[in-house]
């Protein structure tokens, strides 16, 4: 329940490579069926699953009551769907962002690196001025570990299956920037001058930022990488971002099937693929 209310949609397959990634998939079958029927959680069969129906589970309201108050959700209060439609309507898009999530924590557990369900936050928000606000899809804590050392990564992913232009998607570059720059100005009294950026409030280094695509030809993709690199270059806000913030864009079914520590990554400042870590 606590990793619906983080990850808002999930489908049995995907909790168990979430939570229990050794067991086996009966197991989280009966637990989702008993919650289901105690009123906790529901579902939405995924379309074109009809023979083998695949369930894409959520909390309702009951179940978002019942998590609202763990500490591991302080801050976030849980996000109850209120309908087979409305989870229908949402389903797509998440399922992607939690098929990005899987395939970072999957290749950290492979190299030993710290990173789990409670490490990447969907939906976070933040003020970039004149009342407007940048919504990242997803918020990754990553903890990379050589031996003795731990370096502490942090990235807005961003997660993109084609359904906008390819100008829209772009335009989330400048919006990071903008968070980059941005220092709120408090009403009524004078910003004092060494306050900082307001990201400084949450992140002690500005994350990287990561598009992950899916959902058209190899092509289309990476015309889509192109038109990403192009905004970089051409916008002064967004190459001043791209002088101090790693910026990279991938391909989801790369990330599955080979993993994102491998050199996947186009670096959208120029150069030639590397993993995320070293963009």
């Amino acid at each position: 329940m606590t990793a619906l209310a983080q990850h808002r949609l999930a489908t049995t397959g995907q909790l168990r490579r979430m939570l229990r990634p050794d067991g086996t998939r009966q197991l989280i079958s009966r637990v989702l069926n008993k919650l289901c029927s105690d009123g906790f959680v529901a579902y939405t069969v995924l379309p074109g699953s009809d023979r083998s129906p695949t369930r894409a589970w959520y909390l309702t309201p009951h179940g978002a009551r019942v998590t609202r108050d763990l500490p591991i959700l302080r801050g976030r209060p849980p996000y109850p769907i209120t309908s087979t439609t409305a989870a229908s309507l949402k389903t797509a898009h998440t399922l992607a962002v939690v098929r990005a999530h899987l395939a970072f924590a999957a290749d950290a557990r492979w190299l030993g690196h710290e990173h789990g369900p409670w490490d990447w936050t969907p939906e976070v928000s933040h003020s970039i001025g004149e009342g407007e606000r940048v919504m990242a899809d997803a918020v990754m804590y990553y903890m990379a570990v050589d031996g003795e050392e731990r370096r502490k990564l942090r990235a807005f992913i961003e997660v993109d299956r084609t359904t906008m232009g390819s100008e829209r998607l772009a335009v989330k570059l400048i919006e990071y920037a903008r968070l980059f720059r941005y220092e709120a100005q408090p009403v009524g009294r004078r910003r004092p001058a060494s306050a900082g950026p307001s990201w400084l409030r949450w992140y002690p280094v500005f994350p990287r930022v990561l598009f992950v695509l899916t959902g058209a030809s190899r092509n289309r993709l990476e015309n889509r990488m192109s038109d990403l690199q192009s905004m970089v270059a051409q916008h002064p806000l967004v190459a001043g971002l791209a002088r101090e913030v790693p910026l990279g864009a991938a391909v989801l079914e790369d990330l599955e099937e080979q993993g994102p520590s491998q050199a996947v990554w186009i670096p959208l400042a120029g150069g030639k693929p590397r993993p995320w870590t070293d963009l």
